[in-house]
């Protein structure tokens, strides 16, 4: 059997982060850039050498602001790449250069080693060896070749049963163990890479999140080795077992008897099945089985530059947000807020159906409930947290200043769209800090605060949409009364839904914002 290393996949916080750690000073190549195969929201990036070739790869799967993982036994702790061991005192001089704390060189198995940590805090080790060669080598301008990373070392693993994990990943995925310590048993694959089972016995268990390894994928030379190797497993009693054709392998996925998910994957047909090899990693590529919701998929995706490309910083305001910048946009922009347990991507499809050449910024509401965002906490479906949304509105206006400041932003001109729970802060907003947005689309809404303030909004514009079967369209005429009194201009429209939203409310956008030529 062709044993060795696949690729590995980890979960990312930060994609410019991740982008500039992995290539920018790691100089590895982007080769690969996807929708998620299992959400097609989640962005899929794939790092390698110049033909992304299986034993190369590290692959991240971009949680976009999610919440951090906590590495445990059940779970891998590090990987590693193959550098030439003349090349340490390169690496140690380039850490310095793009101020990464790094450490080492310390002797490991006979190698030197130096450690560093990716942006999201995954142990990262550099390995001085000549076991292993550069299938199809890769350098940048500031990294020649010699000094280049060749490929995967190898990655460890916690588990509390290293016996039956040192005997699976040797039973069924061609690795001998060829080294130990008190504590690491060292296994080696006919590629030459390294897993390092190593007891954890008494650590804590892991938790998946940001900053964690999802996955370690092995090689396999074809399709029918991976069956055979499934129908191997079933026979060890080996517990769940997925299999699925991502497009450029064929794959099982098992987890070991300690934890960690391992996946075994085909070397064929690899990335150059939809991109030439000297364009690899430039086009964004959605899965066929989500094919009716790409345009939705690629407007909720994380953008981000590659080193050298135009840029423009996300700045460090008291919300998770999120920018969408269209090829060639207009000077309109959209923010967007987002109903109880949507998120900051929930209305940028929507948003872009108005106006696909407008920039958009949705916003994450601080509070949660269940674990799901909220603008402000609640008591009830219809009674609030008084203080909560008061405060809540004050942070709003004040992450507006800073969005101002630091993207550009003309609040004058900016039109708020705000659904449901997001509406309903943007209604107390509006009364709180009047003046501070002037063009407000309520979709949903009611009154939130029980002393509404009656403030003078003469040349604010508010759209309020409202179902006529939503049930909570009976609290809209109460709104609507409140508005009135203060002197903005008013398009009050009822629609034929319910608390949904979809291609009426966009429809109605539209013509408002022709109407009042915004």
């Amino acid at each position: 059997m062709t044993s060795g290393i696949h690729h590995i996949t980890l979960i990312a916080r930060k994609v410019q982060a991740n982008v500039d750690f992995y290539v920018g000073f790691l100089g590895l190549r982007l080769v690969k850039r996807t929708g998620g195969y299992e959400d097609a929201t989640q962005l899929h990036l794939f790092y390698g050498d110049a033909e992304g070739s299986p034993g190369s790869l590290v692959t991240f799967l971009m949680w976009e602001d999610g919440a951090p993982g906590r590495v445990g036994h059940g779970q891998p702790s590090e990987i590693a790449f193959a550098i030439a061991p003349e090349s340490i005192g390169f690496w140690l001089t380039r850490a310095l250069q793009y101020n990464i704390k790094i450490s080492g060189p310390a002797q490991e198995f006979g190698e030197p080693v130096l450690r560093l940590k990716d942006p999201d805090g995954v142990i990262v080790k550099l390995v001085g060896t000549n076991a292993l060669s550069a299938a199809a080598p890769w350098s940048t301008r500031d990294i020649p070749q010699a000094d280049a990373i060749r490929r995967l070392r190898g990655a460890t693993i916690l588990t509390e049963q290293p016996a039956d994990s040192a005997r699976f990943l040797a039973e069924h995925f061609g690795y001998s163990e060829t080294g130990a310590t008190d504590t690491i048993r060292r296994f080696t694959s006919q590629s030459g890479d390294i897993i390092d089972v190593r007891d954890a016995t008494g650590f804590w268990t892991s938790a998946p999140g940001t900053g964690t390894i999802d996955h370690i994928a092995f090689r396999a030379p074809d399709k029918e080795t991976v069956l055979k190797v499934r129908d191997d497993l079933k026979r060890d009693d080996a517990g769940v077992i997925n299999a699925h054709d991502r497009k450029y392998f064929y794959s099982l996925y098992v987890r070991e008897p300690g934890g960690s998910l391992y996946e075994f994957a085909t070397d064929k047909p690899g990335f150059t099945v939809d991109e030439p090899k000297e364009t690899l990693g430039t086009e964004l590529f959605i899965p066929a089985h989500f094919a009716d919701r790409t345009a939705e998929t690629l407007v909720s995706l994380p953008q981000f530059a590659l080193p050298g490309e135009p840029r423009l910083a996300e700045r460090d305001l008291p919300f998770v947000h999120r920018f969408y910048h269209p090829e060639t946009p207009d000077d309109r922009t959209f923010v967007l807020l987002h109903g109880s347990g949507g998120n900051e991507t929930q209305l940028l499809h929507l948003a872009h159906q108005v106006d696909h050449d407008a920039t958009l910024l949705g916003v994450r509401g601080r509070s949660t409930e269940e674990g799901s965002p909220r603008w402000f906490r609640r008591y009830s479906s219809t009674t609030f947290d008084q203080r909560d949304a008061r405060s809540e509105a004050d942070a709003f206006a004040a992450f507006l200043e800073g969005a101002r400041d630091g993207y550009g932003i003309d609040l004058s001109k900016a039109v708020f769209i705000g659904y449901s729970n997001g509406a309903n802060l943007l209604g107390a907003l509006m009364t709180l800090h009047p003046g501070l947005i002037r063009q407000v689309v309520l979709m949903r809404s009611m009154v939130v605060l029980d002393d509404m303030p009656t403030p003078d909004l003469a040349g604010t514009n508010i759209l309020l949409l409202t179902g006529k079967s939503d049930g909570y369209g009976q609290f809209a005429p109460r709104l609507k009364t409140e508005l009135e009194k203060t002197g903005a201009r008013l398009t009050a429209i009822d629609l034929d839904m319910g608390h949904e939203i979809g291609a009426p409310d966009i429809a109605a956008i539209q013509q408002w914002l022709t109407e009042n030529s915004v």
